[in-house]
């Protein structure tokens, strides 16, 4: 998964594998070599390497290693809301769940 999502967020970037290498402190002499193997999954970076990549494209270093579409979806547009937007999702998220739960307890009480 990692390597697909890395390849997606640079090509959206818009950076090279050598560029991309080089903002995130590889040696600019193997630079696109790694970036290469890392896109290609024969190799794979590093936490704080990914940390620094995150960084650089924009996108929370969690999106690369998540497997589902939908989680992966919901955290990048997450990520990429201002702070008070953010708390104004979680609101609602939490309050969807709250009711969520309420009606499935009024369920199994009813059941029994």
């Amino acid at each position: 998964m990692l390597a697909h999502r890395l390849k997606q967020a640079r090509l959206r970037a818009g950076l090279s594998q050598e560029k991309l290498g080089k903002l995130a402190g590889i040696d600019p002499m193997s630079a696109s070599a790694r970036m290469n193997q890392y896109e290609r999954g024969k190799h794979s970076p590093d936490y704080q390497l990914m940390c620094r990549v995150a960084e650089i494209l924009k996108m929370p270093v969690s999106w690369f290693y998540t497997e589902d579409e939908e989680h992966a979806r919901l955290q990048e547009i997450f990520y990429l809301l201002s702070p008070s937007e953010q708390r104004s999702i979680l609101l609602q998220a939490e309050s969807t769940l709250a009711s969520s739960s309420a009606k499935s307890g009024d369920a199994t009480e009813q059941a029994v």
